[in-house]
């Protein structure tokens, strides 16, 4: 018994007609019956019942019809669950990220799955959230790393929340302390602080500049336009103070000041996105397990 035969009696079955089934697996319809007469022979039984016009089952078809679909799904199953499996020996991942994210969260979980599937190639592409969610719609990423709530929610994209990150002020140690010099600084020390400032398009310049406005100040900009390691650099210097996620000053080294902001705070959420009506591809779906399970 072979799957071939198998597949042609399902057809058949399915059909009711040999010329349909043939054209429906694409053989010859008299290939196709001379299997169906060979797996008859082989099992000892007929399987159908011929009449000009009318074909049916016998009890030995029916019998044979679940049987023969588990047969042929299950071999359907196997033959994509090692596809897959060796998509995982090689392929690639596209992965979108804001600069922030990838400088704090990304190294060690990229390192973990590199080290795991050495073989998987991982495209990383930074921008902001804007930019990362119209790649997604195009094709262009299998996931991306973004920050909600998303400048323009589209339904087409899946979004799972990753992190809820503080911010902090980091600024010189040869600068004096922002603020009054506690422990912790509130958004309305920052009036009169000299700041330096992404570029737009940036979220953390969005959320910065908002929650300036929303204190009565408009914020004074020493330096802006930078990217992450721009503007960490402008701040060693002393040109003046930034607002950035804890996890990127933990990460930045010495030559930075860092101070929480005081209740309620600052905070950013990272969510894992991807395209709603097209599942990621197996390599993208494990990267995307490794980073809700961190």
């Amino acid at each position: 018994m072979q799957f071939q035969q198998l597949q042609y009696f399902v057809a058949v079955a399915e059909t009711r007609h040999f010329t349909r089934a043939a054209d429906l697996v694409h053989v010859a319809q008299p290939s196709l019956s001379q299997q169906i007469k060979t797996l008859e022979r082989e099992l000892g039984a007929d399987l159908f019942l011929r009449a000009r016009g009318n074909i049916t089952l016998t009890d030995a078809g029916e019998a044979l019809l679940p049987l023969a679909r588990r047969i042929l799904a299950d071999a359907d199953t196997a033959r994509h669950e090692v596809q897959e499996l060796a998509q995982l020996r090689r392929g690639r991942v596209r992965l979108g990220a804001t600069p922030s994210v990838c400088t704090g969260l990304l190294p060690d979980v990229l390192r973990a799955f590199h080290d795991r599937y050495p073989g998987i190639r991982l495209l990383i592409e930074e921008g902001g959230s804007h930019d990362l969610v119209r790649e997604l719609a195009r094709g262009a990423l299998d996931l991306a790393l973004v920050v909600l709530p998303l400048p323009t929610p589209s339904p087409a994209l899946t979004t799972v929340e990753l992190l809820r990150e503080d911010l902090v002020v980091v600024s010189s140690p040869d600068a004096p302390k922002p603020g009054p010099g506690r422990r912790t600084v509130r958004i309305a020390d920052l009036e009169g602080e000299r700041l330096v400032m992404f570029r737009h398009g940036y979220d953390l310049r969005e959320l910065t500049v908002a929650a300036c406005r929303a204190e009565g100040f408009e914020p004074d900009f020493a330096v802006e336009g930078g990217e992450m390691d721009a503007v960490l650099g402008f701040v060693r210097a002393g040109l003046g103070v930034a607002v950035v996620p804890r996890m990127v000053a933990a990460r930045s080294g010495r030559g930075l000041r860092v101070t929480p902001l005081a209740r309620p705070g600052l905070h950013r959420t990272i969510a894992l996105a991807h395209r709603s009506d097209v599942a990621p591809p197996r390599a993208a779906r494990e990267l995307q397990r490794m980073l809700l399970e961190r």
